[in-house]
């Protein structure tokens, strides 16, 4: 190992400290859902997606696409030299562009067929519909724990009586046990709707610049039936089992509208439990976990302030006001006279929606 190179290090960790970071990613993101919607996530994708590509374009007839192509583009698929991306990005003006060169680079036998007869959208928006798709994996069975602790939680003090209110005033008896399936009957109603957003996720799959296939119908010599099983067989090594029947340049953007709102939704039930937690500890009927070591003003010998339930609240409030954002670029009315929405990029980032 050279001897600059933790010199090296060093200096790009200063340097990311001098830079804003958002706390979303850096204090509450898992690893794996950080990693998920992460630069290398991103970028490797869209060179996984190049090589779908071509191994379909070869297997239907493309003669110009070779093994020597395919190994050295499956070979380079996380060999990603961004401070070449970033450069030649400067020089191109396009993303896009900047990423087929730098992989053209690594992959030199492949440089001439990379994404060949594909738009722009064809890895920007099917790379974010498979993190779209990872994210609901990564997100689905951590509330299934959730839900399955307070099962256990509700099953274990079914019995145990406790006073219930009605506009915070005290009411009438209920149980602990019985409390706690109000919260679990809004999870499961937010497993369900996560759940069907994530199964109603389709492939953008092999479509040109306003969504026709005109590009790879030249490519095929007009075959029909080869862009057609094109599509289908990217699709598949994509992992997806159908595509949106039609596009635009982009996919739907309702799509972005339905997830946001299946968050939100979840959102707005994290918020009320956390709000009942809360007032719970007020009345000194449950209390969250206290830490050996815990200092300050949260841990004052008669008081102890529900910060995680706090957190959880100030997240949620956040979370629900996303699905707005993804309502307002859905109803961009340009995108019907024009196949694209172009005002959609930083507004979807803003929105907390993958994009380019």
């Amino acid at each position: 190992m050279s001897t600059q190179q933790p010199a090296q290090q060093q200096q790009r960790q200063q340097d990311s400290r001098d830079r804003y970071q958002s706390p979303l990613t850096s204090r509450y993101a898992s690893k794996e859902m950080a990693y998920n919607f992460s630069d290398n996530k991103k970028f490797s994708t869209w060179r996984k997606l190049w090589l779908n590509l071509a191994k379909a374009e070869q297997k239907l007839g493309l003669t110009e696409v070779t093994n020597e192509a395919l190994a050295e583009m499956e070979a380079n698929l996380n060999n990603i030299d961004f401070e070449l991306a970033a450069a030649e990005e400067r020089r191109r003006r396009h993303d896009v562009m900047a990423h087929v060169h730098t992989f053209g680079v690594a992959a030199p036998k492949a440089a001439a067929i990379i994404h060949l007869g594909a738009t722009s959208c064809y890895v920007t928006d099917n790379a974010d519909l498979i993190a779209l798709r990872d994210g609901f994996d990564i997100l689905i069975p951590k509330l299934v724990l959730v839900i399955s602790r307070f099962t256990a939680f509700a099953q274990k003090f079914r019995d145990l009586p406790t006073l219930g209110f009605t506009h915070f005033q005290p009411a009438q008896l209920t149980t602990v046990g019985k409390r706690c399936t109000l919260w679990l009957q809004d999870l499961l109603m937010d497993l369900r709707n996560l759940q069907r957003a994530r199964d109603d996720l389709r492939f953008r799959g092999v479509k040109g610049t306003t969504g026709t296939q005109a590009s790879f119908l030249t490519l095929f010599n007009g075959d029909h039936g080869k862009v057609e099983a094109l599509d289908k067989l990217v699709t598949e090594l994509s992992g997806f089992d159908a595509t949106y029947s039609v596009t635009g340049q982009t996919y739907p953007r309702k799509v972005d509208y339905d997830v946001l709102n299946s968050l939100a939704s979840l959102g707005a039930t994290a918020h009320r439990l956390a709000t009942d937690l809360r007032l719970l500890a007020n009345l000194k009927e449950i209390e969250e976990p206290f830490e050996k070591d815990q200092i300050g003003s949260s841990a004052m010998a008669y008081k102890r302030n529900p910060m995680r339930c706090e957190r959880v609240c100030a997240l949620s409030r956040h979370l629900m006001t996303l699905a707005a954002n993804g309502a307002h670029t859905a109803a961009v009315p340009v995108a019907r006279a024009h196949a694209r929405r172009l005002g959609q990029p930083p507004n979807r980032v803003a929105g907390g929606v993958p994009d380019r």
